[in-house]
């Protein structure tokens, strides 16, 4: 079933399936952003980080997010027409080995101007399997409104 504008309500929370970082993951983030930065690729410089160990990119937990967000099946049935900003916080490292899940809160709504579509602000908060907060923030969304019969 398709969700439009209309059917979302301020206040609704979901909770995505959980996800395992992998090395592959890290590598392959590396090599499609080209940031092979050392935190994210020479384990032995690591080692006289804080960490001790590489640690993913903030971005790949950021792209994450999204991934995650739409395994949850009122967010994949969504009527996106664009997303409109992040305002998000990298709270704490994600390690290769962390099995990461989402959270996502209607924040609020407002209707726009133009009669098709409407804003919503989601907030999201990543977790690792420790219960740690790695990442939260808000994503403004702009979403078909049913009258635009898309």
């Amino acid at each position: 079933m398709e969700r439009y504008y209309e059917d979302m309500q301020v206040g609704e929370e979901y909770e995505s399936p959980a996800r395992t970082i992998t090395e592959t993951d890290v590598v392959n983030f590396s090599a499609f952003s080209g940031d092979w930065s050392p935190v994210h690729s020479d384990e032995e410089w690591c080692k006289q980080t804080p960490y001790k160990t590489r640690i993913g990119h903030g971005l790949l937990g950021l792209a994450l997010t999204e991934g995650l967000k739409f395994r949850i099946p009122e967010f994949s049935a969504a009527k996106y027409m664009a997303s409109l900003y992040w305002n998000y916080k990298f709270s704490a490292p994600i390690l290769i080995g962390d099995t990461l899940r989402l959270k996502v809160k209607v924040q609020s709504k407002r209707e726009t101007k133009k009669p098709d579509r409407g804003i919503v602000v989601e907030y999201v908060t990543m977790l690792n399997q420790r219960n740690e907060v790695v990442g939260e923030g808000e994503h403004g969304l702009m979403i078909y409104r049913r009258s635009a019969g898309v």
